[in-house]
């Protein structure tokens, strides 16, 4: 039966054990029993005997059982063993400086040292320098228990090979020891990594691949344009010569008309008022000269010389305004208008008229358009008196409700319109010239010619609206 000095907990196991002890010496013995199972023997010693054998059964039993625990401990750290040291990947012990307390032959291998060597080194010396801050941060992590943590980091072998390495690691506590330890798994990352960099690369190039098609697609319209625009670019640069034709012709006609006014204006001083000034001084030379001797013709020349003076202030005026009458900025348009066409009656002794159809000053057109307006009548007066022979001129404004035109139309003898404007030697700068004073300020320009009806010129000039020009395509004859 069982012994004294055995623990509580293992009573039951070791009655269980005694009893099998007993049932088999029973079946061992062929002898008598009792009741109980034990023989019948007389005294004390048989019954020692007994117990003795049952107790050495039991030790066999005992041993029996030992002798298979071993076997399976053994066959079970032998798995362990393989499971551990040739796990896929590198498994680590380590302390909480980061040193290497048990590897396993993977690990080892992964970081190219002996595993004899490897423990007892710091794992943070493998890592590279600039993983080395993210692998101690880690660590960290791991050794404040907050579950599982997960780090990429470049590792260096001994031979200055480096890997890219996956490291999964937790914290554990140490048996019986305050020592603090954690159990890190280290895998090989880096086919990964550059399967992951080919990966991005191949989505990068088809990427691009994308653009390039997409710019393929867009040149080959850009080209099928240019195609299609091949046919109008002679058009166009036929169109272009011709303009700068016109442009250089226009500004050769410019200068020689600059010129030739310049030469009238100093012909104009020259024969008119420097004769009336050298009239003058010979007449106040000869009053002194008569003031002293004949005293009866004073009164009499006095106001001949004050007529030449006025003469002379007068023909000062006439080319004042000619150049820019003060009326026009002072008085407005119709005004300067009726002035000019008042003296341009008396000089080539036409018939002229001159009605407005508006309401008063006419406020919304601005300096630059009345400028225009003045000049364009002004031309046209001077074309019909050098070249249309007419009798009479009839000129006309009239308000439009965003507009102002001024018609002038002559009675005398027309021209061939198309002829005159699209002529090589651009003589007649006249009609250009006007033309481009009222496209300059927006507005439209168009000369009607026909035999037996005379010429007729209309000028029409937005007006302002809030104090600017409306816009608007140009419209040429």
């Amino acid at each position: 039966m069982p012994k004294d000095g055995i623990r509580p907990e293992d009573q039951p196991l070791m009655t269980a054990l005694y009893r099998r002890a007993r049932a088999r010496l029973r079946q061992q013995r062929k002898g008598r029993r009792t009741d109980d199972g034990v023989p019948k023997l007389a005294g004390g010693p048989a019954r020692l005997l007994h117990e003795l054998q049952v107790h050495q059964v039991e030790l066999e039993m005992q041993n029996a059982e030992l002798h298979e625990a071993r076997d399976r401990l053994e066959a079970l750290l032998e798995k362990y063993t393989d499971l551990y040291d040739f796990a896929p990947v590198g498994h680590f012990s380590l302390d909480e400086s980061g040193r290497i307390t048990e590897v396993n032959l993977t690990g080892a291998a992964l970081l190219g040292v002996e595993r004899s060597r490897l423990v007892n080194q710091l794992l943070p010396r493998f890592v590279a320098p600039a993983s080395r801050p993210d692998f101690l941060a880690f660590l960290k992590r791991v050794f404040a228990g907050t579950g599982k943590q997960v780090c990429e980091a470049l590792l260096l072998k001994p031979d200055a090979a480096v890997f890219w390495g996956s490291i999964h690691g937790t914290a554990a506590n140490a048996v019986n020891s305050p020592q603090r330890w954690c159990r890190v798994a280290l895998s090989d990352t880096t086919s990964l990594k550059e399967a992951e960099e080919a990966q991005r690369r191949a989505e990068v190039l088809a990427d691009s691949n994308q653009k390039l098609r997409q710019e393929v697609i867009r040149r080959e319209k850009v080209e099928e344009s240019l195609k299609q625009s091949e046919q109008h670019q002679s058009q166009l640069l036929e169109e272009s010569r011709r303009m700068q034709e016109q442009l250089r012709h226009l500004s050769r006609q410019v200068l020689q008309a600059q010129e030739e006014e310049r030469k009238r204006i100093s012909r104009e001083l020259h024969d008119v008022i420097a004769q009336v000034l050298m009239g003058i001084s010979v007449r106040l030379a000869t009053l002194k000269q008569q003031a002293a001797v004949n005293t009866k013709g004073f009164t009499r020349n006095i106001a001949h010389t004050q007529r030449l003076v006025e003469a002379s202030v007068d023909i000062v005026h006439r080319f004042a305004r000619e150049l820019r009458p003060s009326m026009l900025d002072d008085l407005g348009l119709i005004p300067a208008l009726h002035s000019y066409l008042k003296e341009f009656a008396k000089r080539t002794g036409l018939r002229v008229s001159l009605k407005a159809f508006t309401s008063g000053k006419i406020e919304a057109l601005d300096n630059a358009g009345s400028t225009a307006l003045y000049r364009v009548a002004q031309e046209a007066l001077n074309n019909v008196a050098r070249h249309a022979h007419a009798s009479r001129v009839d000129a006309s404004i009239l308000k439009l409700p965003n507009a102002l035109r001024l018609e002038i139309k002559d009675d005398g003898k027309s021209f061939e319109l198309k002829r005159v404007l699209h002529a090589r030697k651009r003589q007649h700068l006249g009609l250009l010239g006007m033309r481009e004073r009222v496209e300059m300020v927006g507005g439209t320009f168009t000369v009607n010619s026909a035999p037996n009806h005379g010429t007729t010129i209309q000028a029409q000039i937005p007006l302002r609206s809030n104090g600017r020009r409306p816009g608007g395509r140009k419209t040429r004859p």
